[in-house]
């Protein structure tokens, strides 16, 4: 493991010599728009593992993705290696058919202190709700980035992380009324602490994901953030989404694929080539672009 590859997988060539802010504004934006959120390899019929050297065999010598426990333990080393005062802190995603937060740390998150200064940062969420660069840790502070207005909001005993974004303007009149189109405008994401966590906090979690009911074994996801957006391919429902802020909506351009265009699109798209077969799944269960 070495941060030269990180960086050449990322398509980072500035100078890392200095944990400022600045830089790691610019590799957390590198990395969501270089290195997918995807679930793919437990519909492979292989297992995503908490280990380090694995998370990053797969991400930056194979060029695959990964979701939090892989992507964020990842980013981790990668600030600490680079200098920067980092803990990892554990999150409950936002549970929409309960209207709650889950009751278990399912998101891997790290917290960075720069001058005094403490920042979320989180490459591995997907969709609309991916950050592109940290968010300073200040309670209740509007700050914009391209998917919309996130907030961090202090409620004592945790964190919340909410966003406020924009209206969907769906092309495809097939899914004007898709589950897959979120139509709040603000949406609670997750919740945390500032306990700090080592790796070991989530190995049963990282197990229970993979086997049992969960959102992660009842969709196969790929996501990744563009320029000017996000694509995204959950089950056979391929999408990519146009950010428009000065007309305050969302374009969705979204249609169904069939099994033989999967490969291809997966290799176009986000640039991901399987070593074992991809047996796509969309079950009903919460998600959204």
């Amino acid at each position: 493991m070495n941060l030269e590859e990180y960086f050449e997988r990322i398509g980072f060539h500035g100078s890392f010599d200095k944990p400022d802010l600045a830089t790691l504004k610019l590799i957390h934006k590198q990395h969501v728009m270089s290195v997918p959120f995807e679930n793919l390899s437990i519909h492979c019929g292989e297992k995503n593992v908490m280990d380090l050297d694995a998370a990053f065999n797969k991400i930056v010598r194979r060029g695959r993705g990964g979701w939090c426990l892989e992507n964020n333990f990842l980013f981790g080393w990668v600030l600490r290696e680079m200098g920067y005062d980092t803990t990892s802190l554990g999150s409950r995603v936002f549970n929409h058919p309960l209207n709650d937060f889950g009751p278990l740390d399912s998101h891997f998150i790290n917290k960075v202190v720069i001058d005094g200064k403490a920042y979320i940062t989180d490459v591995s969420f997907g969709t609309s709700f991916q950050l592109w660069e940290p968010l300073e840790l200040v309670s209740g502070m509007d700050q914009p980035q391209a998917a919309g207005v996130f907030r961090l909001l202090d409620q004592g005993e945790m964190w919340v992380l909410e966003k406020t974004g924009r209206k969907p303007e769906v092309l495809n009149p097939e899914f004007a009324k898709s589950s897959l189109v979120k139509r709040n405008e603000t949406n609670q994401i997750y919740c945390f602490t500032l306990v700090p966590r080592e790796a070991e906090h989530f190995l049963e979690i990282n197990h229970k994901l993979q086997n049992e009911t969960s959102l992660f074994t009842n969709k196969s996801i790929c996501s990744l953030q563009a320029p000017t957006g996000f694509r995204a391919l959950i089950g056979w429902t391929y999408g990519e989404v146009t950010y428009k802020p000065d007309e305050g909506v969302d374009v969705m351009d979204i249609r169904n694929i069939m099994d033989d265009e999967i490969e291809q699109i997966l290799l176009e798209k986000f640039n991901i080539k399987l070593q074992n077969k991809l047996q796509p799944v969309n079950n009903k269960s919460h998600y959204t672009f």
